[in-house]
């Protein structure tokens, strides 16, 4: 869903247009959510269920705590360089510009990693259910889809999306009611509060908890969206912080209580589908219609996100591509009649399938994919904390004093638990991943002569 456009009030004084300050913070928090979406633990339930050894909950908690601290670091960034390329334009004016276009690097690959995601979710969701169909030709056939889609200028409206989200809202409230009664039923108080989603002394292991917090920490993929409108925000320096801060803990609570009442009326960690491991939960709680109504917002949102998604990756390709970033005559280019970078569409599409393949090949695509988009997300995060206490505890910006917690401790806190997090990816996201970063060192390189000259900009608005 694009970001909320604020209105432009002109100045009689001849001095141009200004944005006139109108969201509110409960204006941002509704709009992160939105972005995370109130469904974002039900794709990746069965795989973290089943990584974590059945303790989901606790993967998200310890996930939220890492996200919570970054979001403070972002929000604080914010105030100061109020952006749409975020963590990007925080390295780069905050820290050092060739640290800020290799975090820039690392961001798009995240881009061009929505729609393979979605399309392998989907994929090895269906064929779960389907064996019949090849998981390859159901890959195809989405993919084929989106890219045709957004050749033809088709895009998900904004009162099509605010419909989506009231039915996610909806389907989720059900499943609670629904879960809550099943577990009273057949178990009585004791199935609805128990201890054992948090701790069994039978099978915890940390160990095998901390290998799946990476996989848990795409619940909150998309908080940093929030500070993209700083601009528009009333008391932004106050605002931007407290509700990207605010939309991370909503998540992580609201996430953490869905997990916790599927693992009840689940308590094991073996699925026969684990992508679709949650809707075949809702047929135990709920039914045939609410496994239905599940699995239909589920793939309508993944439609909705692989179509968004792979239209701003081509978009942020073509800025790339007229702002000769990237070679103009294929990125920069633009259908005549339709306004559309074709070229770009077709790249993102033939990624999304390629990619999805290769990630497949030994089967668990959806968890390498998944971890993949988390290399990224993950270097921006550790270098929006580290230029966090840069920026506030180094610097020490004139007629302002250090705080040893909010300049010092808790940015650099957070760089380290990001950092934690992101060794823990698994060896598949860490060696493509690499690959990737490697190029961007290189391609660096190459266009600043050695790292002697400016590098060139990225312009994430596009995207």
């Amino acid at each position: 869903m694009d970001a909320t456009t604020s209105p432009v009030q002109a100045n009689t004084a001849g001095a141009g247009p200004r944005l006139r300050r109108v969201l509110r913070l409960w204006d941002l928090i509704f709009y992160g959510m939105v972005l995370i979406m109130p469904i974002a633990p039900v794709p990746l339930f069965g795989v973290v269920q089943e990584r974590s050894h059945g303790y989901i909950v606790n993967t998200i908690l310890i996930a939220m705590l890492a996200m919570t601290i970054t979001a403070f670091s972002y929000g604080r960034m914010a105030a100061l360089y109020p952006s749409a390329g975020s963590a990007y334009t925080y390295v780069g004016r905050g820290l050092n510009l060739h640290l800020g276009f290799l975090v820039g690097w690392a961001m798009i690959l995240d881009y061009l990693l929505i729609p393979l995601i979605n399309a392998v979710w989907v994929a090895e969701t269906i064929h779960g259910w389907i064996h019949q169909i090849p998981t390859y030709a159901l890959m195809a056939v989405f993919v084929g889809s989106i890219t045709f889609m957004n050749l033809r200028g088709i895009r998900a409206s904004a009162v099509a999306n605010m419909l989506l989200l009231a039915l996610m809202c909806v389907v989720i409230l059900a499943f609670a009611i629904l879960a809550v009664r099943y577990l009273f039923h057949f178990q009585g108080w004791a199935g609805i509060f128990s201890w054992l989603p948090f701790y069994d002394p039978k099978t915890f292991d940390f160990r095998v908890i901390r290998g799946a917090v990476p996989l848990a920490a795409l619940t909150y993929i998309g908080f940093d969206g929030v500070t993209t409108l700083a601009e528009d925000v009333e008391n932004p320096k106050r605002n931007v912080l407290l509700a990207t801060v605010l939309v991370c803990l909503f998540t992580g609570v609201f996430g953490s209580l869905e997990s916790y009442l599927a693992q009840r009326v689940w308590p094991g960690f073996h699925f026969e589908n684990v992508t679709g491991a949650f809707m075949d939960i809702c047929l135990r709680a709920g039914g045939r219609w609410l496994f239905l109504a599940m699995t239909a917002v589920t793939i309508l949102a993944a439609v909705g996100s692989a179509l968004t998604g792979s239209l701003g990756a081509a978009r942020l390709l073509f800025g790339m591509g007229r702002d000769t970033v990237l070679p103009r005559a294929v990125f920069g280019y633009l259908h005549a009649k339709r306004n559309t970078p074709d070229y770009n569409i077709w790249i993102i599409g033939i990624i999304a399938f390629v990619g999805g393949m290769l990630l497949a090949v030994h089967g668990r695509g959806y968890e390498n994919a998944a971890e993949l988009l988390n290399f990224g997300a993950f270097i921006a995060f550790t270098g929006v904390n580290f230029t966090a206490f840069w920026d506030f505890g180094v610097k020490r910006r004139a007629g302002r004093h250090v705080h040893l917690l909010g300049d010092v401790l808790l940015p650099l806190f957070g760089f380290a638990f990001c950092g934690w997090i992101w060794l823990n990816l698994n060896i598949v996201a860490k060696i493509v991943g690499g690959v990737w970063f490697a190029a961007g060192i290189v391609y660096l390189g190459f266009k600043t002569n050695g790292f002697r000259k400016r590098p060139a900009t990225i312009d994430f608005s596009e995207g």
